[in-house]
């Protein structure tokens, strides 16, 4: 009787787990597409799964899984800051202010409003306190001033480089839609935005080398990125993961996402450089890691593969999604760039900077 109350237990808990990911939209969805034929015909999509160019391993055997298991539990010295950061309040009328070139501002991780020849840009838009589908896990640190969709301008392009939780969050995407001209996104990640309420004909979706053109002087092309993909424990690599090269008039702009290094931002570089300014990722790595998140130095060496005139590290600075301080990974980017002579920049969160 013991046992099959036990059995019961568990077989109630693993329908409820099951439930709340079928009904929480936070998931996403897996089975609408706007174009389901050009996804599976897609030359990175074999065996029912997107692939990486090289051979990438999720967890290597570099460090100790146990250690960094325990690490990643109990948390390592100074891994989330002791009081809210000095942050600065954005001035939308500022940012607005400059009608030619590149202006920038970040709101810490991977959220980047880009001004650029009249243009508004943003990249993996995340205003949530939580990079989770439920509000207890992966908490934003604080900040002395609040940022919100409410407070941007009208956007032109909302820019998304893969579907994880970090990167595309539910409740801003449902917030954001209605300021939003375009969304534009990987393979795949359609399928989530469908499954909110965004509009098909607000939707653009690029394979790897395929380019898309907002209007005349603004284009986006998706370039290879070394990662993965999924937001449940059954869609892993279903949709496809990419960086972005935006290009408006003489100006270039490299948007990383998320992605280990590899020999893809030389051949990026090659093709599509120099560009002005890279944001590329540097933060949220670990040795287990190694090959699907950059260490801060080969940030700084993807930098100059990709011929980039300026750096600006991103993916840190809000999150503890790893087991290193919360400031090592723009410590150790400024020492690399200082030894290999890069441009690089350090701006407070909100900071409207003018490139």
């Amino acid at each position: 009787m013991t046992l099959i109350i036990t059995i019961s237990i568990i077989a109630t808990i693993l329908l409820g787990i099951n439930l709340f990911i079928w009904i929480n939209p936070a998931f996403g969805a897996k089975a609408k597409f706007i174009n389901k034929k050009k996804l599976e015909a897609s030359p990175n999509y074999k065996n029912g799964k997107f692939q990486n160019i090289e051979k990438t391993t999720m967890m290597t055997s570099e460090g100790s899984r146990g250690g960094a298991i325990k690490k990643f539990i109990k948390g390592v010295e100074n891994d989330r800051p002791d009081e809210a950061l000095e942050t600065i309040a954005f001035k939308k009328e500022k940012f607005l202010k400059q009608d030619r070139g590149i202006i920038y501002s970040w709101f810490g991780h991977s959220s980047v409003l880009i001004h650029i020849n009249g243009k508004i840009i943003i990249t993996d838009p995340v205003f949530t306190k939580a990079a989770s589908p439920v509000p207890f896990l992966n908490k934003s640190f604080d900040y002395e001033n609040e940022y919100s969709v409410d407070m941007l301008p009208e956007i032109d392009v909302v820019l998304i480089s893969h579907d994880h939780y970090d990167h595309l969050d539910y409740k801003t995407i449902i917030k954001i839609n209605s300021k939003t001209k375009k969304f534009i996104v990987p393979l795949g990640v359609d399928a989530h935005l469908l499954r909110w309420g965004i509009p098909s004909e607000k939707i653009e979706i690029a394979d790897w080398g395929e380019s898309i053109k907002f209007d005349t002087d603004l284009s986006f092309t998706s370039t290879p990125a070394r990662h993965f993909s999924g937001r449940g424990p059954k869609d892993r690599d279903k949709t496809l993961w990419c960086s972005w090269v935006i290009e408006s008039g003489a100006q270039k702009i490299f948007f990383g996402g998320d992605s280990g290094y590899g020999k893809h931002f030389r051949d990026i570089g090659e093709k599509h450089g120099p560009f002005d300014i890279t944001f590329i990722e540097c933060g949220q790595y670990n040795k287990n890691w190694a090959q699907i998140h950059a260490m801060p130095e080969q940030t700084v060496q993807a930098h100059i593969d990709l011929k980039g005139k300026t750096l600006l590290p991103i993916h840190w600075s809000k999150f503890r999604l790893s087991i290193h301080s919360w400031t090592e990974p723009i410590e150790r980017a400024k020492a690399a760039s200082l030894e290999q002579s890069v441009d690089i920049q350090n701006p407070k969160i909100g900071e409207i900077v003018l490139l």
